[in-house]
């Protein structure tokens, strides 16, 4: 009998600043699960980083100017970024004898298929899309890629062929476009691509330190890899209101509960509510105990991070091999892709 295939995840992450607690907890700890699951890619989605790079190159030559110090360029400041994912990944357990861990930009399949697939997309779809509504809504000045975001997210799926891919409930949408997209494809074409399904992560949105979703474009995160007077200045930051420390509290609307919740045990979650209902616990000794419960999580990780960094031949060496691997699946898919819309066949 022949053996099942294995079933086929891919995920991304954009380079456009340090990773944090809520990436972890929402995405990174799943990514790294699924490695054991069946076949992972992912790719760090540097083309897709472009759209705010003009932003990130203000904000450090504003930052340049008050720590007196040279800005740094759009390509150092890529570079770097995505540098800092790589390390990042590695060093939070990715095994890249597991899952195949490249750059976005080294399959130029990729954007090859997006002008494909901008072909049978229809505008509406793209107009209709939450994520650019809400940035045009924040006043940022759109672009033809941002506008074009879910084309280029929907290559990334497809261009391997996977079959699930984990999402936040926020990127449901991104999916569904993928869907769409590959649905038009198929029925002018000829079936080539399968319809991608979300997989969502078991923790809930996980919130910052002002208590709206964490997200380094809110200034509200917690990062994964600060350390000492930093960290300390994140956590014990976090927003609170004036109830005294005396009165009983509902723990679940305590921000500094809700993240303490995702590192602490069963027992010890049941014991702090039941602290917090009866009174006389304040928010200032539960963000101690969060900063504690962070130091011991991610120390580890911290620790391999710096012995990674420590040999940047080895971090570009997992990058290189991870796109010679992704290269090779994307272009048996592009292969299917050229044939269905009458290319010639690409000579060796």
């Amino acid at each position: 009998m022949a053996e099942a295939k294995r079933k086929r995840f891919l995920s991304g992450v954009q380079p456009s600043g340090k990773l944090h607690v809520g990436n972890y907890f929402g995405a990174i700890q799943q990514h790294i699960a699924l490695q054991d699951e069946g076949e992972a890619f992912y790719f760090i989605a540097d083309y897709h980083a472009l759209t705010t790079l003009g932003d990130a190159v203000k904000a450090d030559a504003d930052l340049a100017k008050d720590q007196k110090r040279k800005a740094r360029t759009a390509p150092e400041i890529l570079r770097e970024n995505v540098r800092d994912v790589a390390l990042d990944y590695l060093a939070l357990g990715l095994d890249p004898n597991k899952a195949t861990f490249y750059r976005q930009s080294d399959l130029p399949q990729v954007t090859e298929l997006a002008w494909i697939l901008g072909t049978v997309t229809g505008m509406g779809l793209l107009e209709r899309a939450h994520s650019y509504k809400d940035k045009v809504a924040k006043g940022i000045s759109p672009s033809v890629g941002l506008f074009t975001y879910p084309v280029l997210m929907a290559a990334d799926i497809l261009i391997v062929r996977s079959h699930e891919v984990p999402v936040g409930k926020d990127q449901v949408q991104h999916l569904e476009m993928t869907r769409d997209m590959a649905g038009s494809f198929n029925a002018t074409y000829g079936n080539i691509f399968p319809e991608p399904k979300e997989r969502h992560g078991v923790a809930a949105i996980v919130p910052g330190t002002d208590g709206q979703k964490m997200s380094k474009s809110y200034g509200n995160a917690i990062e994964i890899f600060a350390e000492g007077k930093a960290l300390k200045k994140s956590v014990m930051g976090i927003v609170t209101d004036s109830t005294p420390a005396e009165a009983p509290k509902d723990p679940d609307t305590r921000t500094p509960f809700t993240l303490y919740k995702l590192l602490a045990t069963q027992t010890e979650v049941e014991e702090l509510a039941a602290r917090y209902r009866a009174g006389g616990l304040g928010d200032g000794t539960v963000k101690q105990m969060l900063l504690e419960k962070i130091d011991a999580f991610f120390g580890p990780f911290r620790e391999r991070r710096k012995q990674l960094a420590a040999d940047p031949a080895y971090v570009e060496d997992v990058l290189r091999d991870g796109a010679r691997r992704a290269r090779a699946e994307a272009e048996k898919t592009m292969e299917l892709v050229r044939a269905a819309t009458g290319f010639p066949r690409r000579p060796v």
